[in-house]
């Protein structure tokens, strides 16, 4: 039987990257402010008891195994490229990575470009619609699961990801709800609501997340540190120390 794909859906800068990496436990893939995934980028996980060191193929460069990730990302910068320009458009064309490790168990996650709504660089005029149309391909059919990832300090009821997924998915039955950021809400106000499904419920629910920052990995931080933040921010929070068990990566996992 093959395991549904897993599409990660949400507005540029929500968090989408920080959650990827978080659940396979690499660093792998390119960063920055703007709109950096430009094309569907298909991460096939694939546990191996037998690997020392994971590695990385990708499906254009058949044969060559890559165990410096940082070259992985790298060639995901340097293919975008070449297939979607150098300044910021985007391309329906994918990147397949399979990733092999004895950290990950065998899942297929799909990170679709950010959801943007002002045209910049090469862009079209009507990049919003055609990031909604991309991401539609992909989340459509039945068996795709939707991973809506939405900031905590902003508002739920203006998520990009949630409004994509309620179109094809009305009644919340195949998506699950991420909410990064979950540490930088203003003062005074928590997350429990909409964790606790009141605003906008979805039968797979919701998970918090707290992941590292643009700052964060600018500074070297690992995601094993990462983890171990976010673990000890959950556990102290006067917030959310009762429901820590169900909140996290390693939940989320």
């Amino acid at each position: 039987m093959t395991l549904p794909q897993i599409v990660v859906v949400g507005g540029q800068s929500s968090g989408k990257s920080s959650v990827l990496e978080s659940i396979v436990g690499i660093d792998f893939l390119p960063r920055g402010t703007n709109i950096v995934t430009r094309r569907p980028t298909i991460i096939q996980l694939t546990y191996t008891s037998f690997a020392d060191r994971p590695w990385a193929e990708f499906s254009h460069r058949p044969g060559e195994k890559f165990f410096d990730f940082a070259k992985v990302k790298e060639e995901i910068e340097v293919d975008t490229e070449r297939v979607a320009g150098r300044n910021k458009n985007i391309s329906p064309e994918p990147i397949i990575v399979k990733i092999f490790s004895r950290g990950v168990v065998d899942l297929t996650l799909v990170d679709m470009p950010g959801m943007t709504k002002i045209p910049t660089g090469d862009q079209p005029i009507d990049i919003e619609a055609k990031i909604n149309e991309l991401s539609l391909r992909y989340v459509t059919p039945k068996s795709s699961i939707i991973m809506a990832v939405c900031a905590g300090n902003v508002d739920l009821a203006n998520s990009d990801a949630l409004k994509l997924a309620r179109k094809v998915d009305p009644f919340g039955e195949r998506t699950i709800g991420v909410v990064t950021k979950i540490d930088l809400m203003d003062e005074g106000t928590n997350a429990l609501d909409i964790l606790s499904g009141k605003i906008i419920p979805l039968k797979l629910g919701y998970v918090g997340v707290v992941c590292r920052s643009q700052k964060d990995i600018l500074q070297g931080r690992t995601i094993e540190d990462a983890l171990k933040a976010e673990e000890r921010f959950f556990k102290t929070s006067h917030v959310y120390s009762a429901a820590q068990s169900r909140l996290g990566i390693p939940y989320l996992a």
